[in-house]
């Protein structure tokens, strides 16, 4: 019973992969985490004051931009400071509990990116094809169908997950990993992970099929409608818009992906799944508001008024 009990009830610390950088470097990777923290925050904030404050961007379209900001601050809270304490401090331990806390809103986060963005381009294909109908297909009552859908759709797939491997008992402590995502988790496992493999391809091959699917429909529709318009701006600025959001897009798809599968595939470098996974929780809360809001021209004509009125005041 006890040697039973030794192997499943294993330490609550768990060790994680380090960054394996000299103290030099570190210091390097610690400031740079930091100000992309900073501007992370400092962008995402802006965004959603923004939105909030100006009654004019109260539009469907706007409200469903505010989630993406929200999104990306709880993305990248679970993931800057424990890197920035793991630079700073040379931390390569965590308790199981925190790990299991950060890998679900982790994966919440993830999750959420491509639910929002397929979302929003839904609502772009929607005023863009099919403009005399927008007002009543993107009524308050459906927008808060959509929203709902978006966020408890992606919890309870989520709480599934991870209901599914916290009745697996462990018998490692250690991660191979920098910071805590259900597969890292796994691989602590003594026990058949069948099931949870196969429900997590299953949400990840679900998802990807219906997300990716969509996007690319409404995009490539709306750049049908764009090019039947016969004026140029309107299609170079539909070709710069669509093309730049898809970029973002199929990025954080690849890099998402790549991090999934790395942990399926024998022999890959350790430093190259580092990579794609800290890129993958990095790039998009960065390039997000700016993309998605700030080049937009209604949000950065409301932004400028905002500083225009403070400065008046002041």
């Amino acid at each position: 019973m006890s040697s039973a009990s030794s192997i499943y009830n294993v330490s609550s610390l768990l060790s994680l992969q380090s960054f394996d950088l000299p103290p030099e470097r570190a210091i390097t990777a610690f400031v740079f985490a930091a100000l992309n923290y900073f501007i992370i925050l400092f962008c995402n904030c802006l965004l959603l004051f923004t939105i909030i404050r100006n009654k004019s961007l109260h539009h469907p379209m706007h409200i469903l931009l505010i989630n993406l900001p929200i999104n990306d601050l709880l993305g990248s809270t679970v993931l800057f400071p424990h890197i920035m304490q793991q630079l700073l401090f040379d931390t390569r331990t965590i308790t199981f509990s925190s790990c299991v806390t950060q890998a679900f809103f982790i994966h919440v986060y993830a999750v959420a990116v491509v639910f929002i963005l397929t979302a929003m381009a839904y609502d772009r294909y929607v005023a863009i094809c099919q403009p005399m109908r927008y007002n009543t297909i993107m009524s308050n009552s459906h927008l808060v169908k959509i929203i709902s859908l978006i966020w408890l759709s992606n919890w309870v797939l989520i709480a599934v997950l991870f209901i599914l491997l916290l009745r697996l008992p462990r018998c490692r402590s250690y991660l191979t990993h920098t910071y805590c995502d259900n597969p890292s988790l796994l691989q602590l496992v003594c026990a058949d992970t069948s099931i949870n493999n196969i429900y997590g391809l299953m949400i990840t091959a679900v998802c990807q099929v219906i997300t990716v699917g969509l996007i690319l429909y409404t995009y490539l529709r709306i750049l049908i409608a764009c090019f039947r318009n016969k004026s140029s701006d309107t299609r170079n600025k539909a070709l710069q818009t669509c093309g730049t959001h898809l970029i973002v897009f199929l990025l954080f798809e690849c890099l998402g992906l790549f991090t999934v599968f790395s942990y399926r595939i024998n022999n890959i470098s350790p430093h190259l799944r580092k990579f794609s996974g800290v890129a993958a929780m990095i790039i998009p809360p960065t390039l997000n508001p700016i993309i998605y809001g700030l080049r937009t021209k209604e949000i950065r004509l409301s932004l400028f008024k905002l500083f225009q009125r403070k400065v008046y005041v002041s």
